[in-house]
Order: C-alpha cells, then sequence, then structure tokens
C-alpha cells in the first residue's frame, strides 16, 4: 500500500474540544476518554489508524490534560507513542493542525476526530489523496445530522461549505472528521490564534479549487456528542460489535452480588460495585462507581467514583 511509503508514519487526533454537549459528563475528563465498551473512545480510532500504517500519534489537549496521563500513563497505546501537544488557550481545528505541523515532515498526514467511533475504509481516501495534487481530501458520507459540505462527485472536488460559496446546486454531504492533508496546507492556515479548519478550506477552494472529497458509505460513523448518542451506542454494540468484537462489558475487576441483574447494553467499568438485588438496564458504570443495594437504574451513566442509589431513569450521576 503507498501509503506506508508516502503517508507520513504520524496522525493528528483532535481531542482538545470542551464537550459542551455532553456535559455534566465532560467535567473531569475530555470527550475522547469518555469509555465506550470499557474502551476510551480514542483507542478506537488509535486502532483504525494503526490499520493504515500509523506508527504513533500526536494528540492535543486542552481540557482536564491530566486524564490523558492517567489512562495512558506510560505514553503509549499498543506499543506506539503518543504524543500530547497542549493548547494553554484552545486553537480550533485549523490552528491544532498549525500546532502539530513540524511534526509530518513535508508528507502527507492523516487527521481524526477523537471524539467519534468509524469503522470506514480510509485507507480509500489515503489512496485517492496520494494519487492527486489536492491540499486536502475531506471523508464524506452521504447521510448524517450535518449535510453541510457540497461535492461535485464527478470531479471529486468540494466546492462549497455551509452554503458559504452559494453553490445551492450541489449535492450536500457529512463530513466525518477525518481528512489527508499534504504538507502545502499548512501554508493556508493563519500564522498565530485560534482558527477553525472551515474558513481555511474555503479560501483553498476559493484561491485553488484543491479541496478533494471521498464519499465512504461502507462502514459504521457515530458522532457521541450527546448523552442519548452515547446510550445509543452502546446498543447499537451490544446488537452488532463487528469489527470491534470481543467487547468487555463487564470488566473483571468488577464487583457483582451475585443476585443483581444486568439488562441489555448495560457496561460496568473497573472496580465498580454492584449490590444485592440491583438492577441496571442499557445502563453505563464508569471507573470506581458504585450502585447501592436494592438500586434501578435505567439509561443512566454513573461517573468515576460516583454513588447511584434508589429508582434512577435517564439520570446521570
Amino acid at each position: 500500500m503507498r501509503s506506508l511509503f508516502s503517508l507520513a508514519p504520524t496522525a493528528f487526533v483532535l481531542a482538545a474540544g470542551l464537550g459542551t454537549r455532553l456535559r455534566p459528563l465532560t467535567e473531569g475528563r475530555p470527550k475522547p476518554l469518555i469509555p465506550v465498551g470499557n474502551k476510551p473512545l480514542i483507542t478506537y480510532a488509535f486502532d483504525q489508524l494503526i490499520q493504515v500504517g500509523i506508527e504513533d500519534f500526536v494528540v492535543n489537549t486542552h481540557h482536564a490534560p491530566e486524564a490523558f496521563r492517567s489512562v495512558f500513563p506510560d505514553g503509549r497505546y499498543r506499543g506506539r507513542e503518543i504524543r500530547l501537544r497542549h493548547e494553554p488557550v484552545l486553537l480550533d481545528t485549523a490552528g491544532g493542525v498549525r500546532n502539530v505541523g513540524d511534526l509530518f515532515r513535508d508528507r502527507p498526514f492523516l487527521i481524526h476526530n477523537g471524539d467519534i467511533l468509524t469503522d470506514l475504509p480510509i485507507e480509500e481516501a489515503v489512496e485517492q489523496h496520494l494519487a492527486g495534487d489536492d491540499l486536502a481530501t475531506l471523508v464524506l458520507r452521504s447521510a448524517g445530522p450535518a449535510l453541510r459540505v457540497g461535492f461535485d462527485p464527478k470531479r471529486r472536488k468540494v466546492i462549497d461549505i455551509h452554503g458559504s460559496l452559494e453553490r445551492e446546486d450541489a449535492p450536500r454531504f457529512l463530513y466525518t472528521g477525518i481528512a489527508v492533508l499534504s504538507p502545502g496546507f499548512l501554508r493556508w492556515i493563519p500564522v498565530s490564534g485560534p482558527v477553525s479548519l472551515i474558513p481555511v478550506f474555503l479560501e483553498v477552494i476559493r484561491r485553488s479549487g484543491k479541496i478533494g472529497g471521498i464519499v465512504l458509505d461502507r462502514g459504521r460513523w457515530f458522532d457521541l456528542g450527546t448523552r442519548e448518542a452515547y446510550l445509543s451506542v452502546h446498543r447499537e454494540l451490544s446488537r452488532n460489535p463487528g469489527e470491534w468484537a470481543p467487547l468487555r462489558w463487564v470488566d473483571p475487576t468488577a464487583q457483582l452480588a451475585p443476585d443483581a441483574v444486568l439488562e441489555g447494553a448495560t457496561a460496568i467499568g473497573p472496580r465498580c460495585r454492584v449490590g444485592s438485588g440491583a438492577l441496571l438496564r442499557d445502563s453505563v458504570l464508569w471507573e470506581d462507581a458504585e450502585v447501592a443495594p436494592g438500586s434501578s437504574l435505567e439509561r443512566c451513566i454513573v461517573r468515576d467514583s460516583r454513588l447511584a442509589k434508589g429508582n434512577l431513569k435517564d439520570a446521570d450521576v
């Protein structure tokens, strides 16, 4: 595969967002570190990137940066190095890319949002990008919650975003948060301050037209932006784990009373304790969480070291 020779072996995983839509769940940890099937969400991105030949990762941080050192105490995942680049002032997406651009040594490189769960065949995007001269190749989908990218499938070019270039005739697609960037793209990013990728993409489209795209509708893509989406992903994985199987739904260090009942898509994290007579349905317990004896939880999320008791439904503890 050409990417092993032409693509930078380091990928940039964006993890500095504030996770405001998921609060209070993200008060103590960034969204990319919330557990999904008892694995930190960001590790699913790492796994996918390893499959296309990535050898190490650079991750930007802002909110609760110490959480990354807690989850990855040796700074590695599956033997690959994780380099953290902290942003004391949040630089936004393009600013984050600019801040790590020195690591890619004039080679095209992958960027991947750290708060999505997907098994898309992103190697196809890498191959298309390396075969052409676009400054960026965006991974798109034809269905989803935010169809904002105007795309010409015949030319494989992005021609509008958010209707900013008044190309209302263009079919609309979802940007997945995954892209391949050429080193020349970095020169289009303003040299200082926070800046989003969207205005940079638009400026490249206006002046050169060299923003490409590829539609990848095979595979699954989830944005875990809300608590309902978070619980829904657990339900989906319980029905069909796909390539993410096997998932560990109950951590071996958890202590469950013999008469406790777990139903549906319920995940029990490390060192959790579930008391006698407790019933948990479609609920998720994070590390060191506890459920009092006789309690009933339905569609609940119990955060690290919190105690849940009583009859709770759709509650964040």
